[in-house]
């Protein structure tokens, strides 16, 4: 065995770009993680990658790479409704996973990845590492500790905009690089804002609070079409949602994930009780003194993440980078992990049953824990 982690890409689109090329083929990490092959269903632009990126070998198809025996994991950065056909193609294979968020769309598929990598013996890690940040972390231990008194209510979410239509360096040129349509943000299954942001704020809440006991849900799709580059994008996957989750003992929160219109501090913690609020990085006003808050606050809110040292500080999408580093950390230091498919499972859980919800006007009993 190599003393260093042969990755593997699956799909060259605009986090991979933005993301783990940059980041994993630096050279202080080729100690521990070298990309050695990518694919994606255009060839052209698995080719083109690899070519700006000096990896190996370029594939159309996951079946095709995994075939060649060149990878110990992967890392998903396709679109989210491939994610568990995928994973399975991986796992099966004895291939190490990471997932970019979301995990998968249900939490029955998120059951099956998880029963099969146990039986495997294959290692999964899944984004969004938030609770791998030093102040998530400070948060919940102030919290426990009681800092805010008994709990009342939360609010976390996230807002579309225009945010993929605008990703510039991925979707306003002529080749394959950054030529890349963001259809698939709008469609079944996998699309809309609570997959792909109001993730990030509810795996910190769930991080923070704990596991969910029941959800209840209205959504639907609010903007129907979406432009870009002078072509009409249909929206068929729920865009406006906003959903109660009740944690027990009468202390709920809402969380939305909506075609636009974020609350202030959008995605981050805000956290109240009958002795104050947390919101964001502040309790009752005050700054929220943390290992590493001076990173944070020179270079972002990745400054502070373990792996994020020297360059990748000041490089987009570092958590990402960081959450690849866990799995690579496991693999070869046997070195767990919060960042984990149990956690990515109930967060999923909790998406697939506000869904549910809407459907059914009816509130949901969560089942999942982490």
């Amino acid at each position: 065995m190599n003393n260093y982690v042969r990755l593997g890409i699956v799909g060259a689109g605009s986090i991979a770009l933005r993301g783990h090329f940059p980041h994993l083929t630096m050279a202080d990490v080729r100690d521990r993680v070298r990309i050695t092959a990518v694919c994606d269903p255009v060839l052209a632009r698995a080719q083109a990658a690899a070519a700006k990126y000096n990896v190996p070998a370029a594939y159309a198809t996951l079946e095709e790479l995994l075939a060649a025996g060149d990878v110990d994991a992967v890392s998903l950065c396709s679109p989210i409704g491939v994610h568990y056909e995928q994973g399975m193609l991986a796992v099966e294979q004895g291939v190490h996973v990471h997932f970019n968020k979301s995990m998968t769309t249900t939490v029955d598929e998120a059951n099956r990845l998880i029963d099969a990598a146990q039986a495997k013996g294959v290692k999964l890690v899944a984004s969004p590492g938030e609770m791998l940040r030093p102040r998530h972390q400070r948060i919940k231990q102030l919290i426990d500790e009681g800092a805010l008194g008994r709990l009342t209510w939360a609010v976390t979410g996230s807002a579309f905009g225009t945010y993929h239509e605008d990703e510039s360096s991925v979707r306003s040129g002529d080749d394959p690089l950054t030529n890349i349509n963001p259809a698939w943000y709008f469609r079944k299954p996998g699309g809309g804002p609570l997959y792909d942001m109001t993730v990030y704020g509810l795996h910190a809440m769930t991080g923070i609070l704990g596991p969910a006991k029941r959800v209840t849900a209205f959504s639907g799709v609010r903007v129907h079409e979406r432009e870009f580059r002078g072509q009409m994008l249909p929206t068929d996957m729920d865009d406006n949602t906003l959903m109660v989750l009740d944690f027990g003992d009468a202390f709920f929160a809402f969380v939305y994930g909506v075609a636009a219109g974020g609350l202030p501090n959008m995605g981050r913690p805000l956290i109240y009780g009958v002795d104050g609020v947390i919101n964001g990085s502040t309790i009752n006003g005050k700054p929220i003194e943390y290992a590493g808050m001076e990173l944070d606050a020179e270079f972002g809110m990745n400054g502070s993440l373990p792996h994020v040292v020297g360059h990748h500080r000041t490089m987009e999408e570092a958590h990402v980078y960081e959450d690849v580093m866990q799995l690579v950390d496991w693999v070869l230091d046997d070195k767990p992990t919060n960042a984990t498919a149990e956690h990515a499972r109930h967060v999923v859980e909790i998406f697939d049953a506000a869904y549910r919800s809407a459907e059914t006007a009816q509130a949901q009993t969560l089942r999942t824990t982490f």
